[in-house]
């Protein structure tokens, strides 16, 4: 059986630069996005609400794909929620709400949930991102029980860190899916 991807943006969602949004305009038979109410004004109960709307309707298996407060979403719904279709997440530069300047911007998305995921998980951080601390991230992965990877100094590991279609993440995703997004890209491009 194929798997699916469910991108799961942060705060404003993923722009057209953004890898997210090109790997959904590069794999359209593969992945869709979770969408959400308004990405400018985080709530999280709408947040994980709209989350589990879309991972209700999931038939076959699928790897979470998030970013920044998207990965914050995907702790607090596995808090709540669970589905038999879920089979991993990519976990992309999660943002640290705790620590956030803006507490009462990210509307109940503190505390960070601290429970072990119940499905395979990576964890990928920067060591430059101005949303959360190496650190803090390592610390996320470990409470998650996601595997930690460092990608050196990509910033937020979003549009303005110029990844374009993230042939590194595609590897990294590779580890959780079946699926071999990396070799299908070279092939389209040859």
């Amino acid at each position: 059986m194929t798997t699916r991807f469910l991108t799961v943006p942060g705060l404003a969602s993923s722009g057209p630069n953004h890898w997210q949004t090109i790997w959904e305009v590069q794999y359209p038979h593969l992945f869709s996005r979770a969408e959400q109410v308004n990405w400018d004004w985080p709530v999280k109960d709408e947040w994980v609400v709209k989350l589990q709307e879309q991972i209700s309707k999931l038939t076959e298996p699928t790897v979470l794909v998030a970013h920044s407060l998207g990965c914050i979403t995907v702790a607090h719904w596995a808090q709540e929620y669970t589905s038999e279709f879920i089979s991993g997440a990519l976990l992309v530069a999660p943002a640290d709400a705790e620590l956030s300047k803006r507490l009462n911007f990210v509307v109940g998305f503190t505390p960070v949930p601290t429970l072990k995921l119940p499905f395979k998980s990576i964890v990928v951080a920067s060591n430059n991102d101005i949303y959360a601390t190496i650190g803090r991230s390592e610390i996320f992965a470990r409470n998650w029980g996601s595997e930690f990877i460092n990608i050196g100094r990509k910033g937020h590991i979003n549009a303005v860190s110029k990844l374009h279609d993230w042939q590194e993440g595609k590897l990294i995703l590779e580890q959780l899916s079946s699926f071999e997004l990396s070799k299908e890209t070279v092939q389209e491009l040859s």
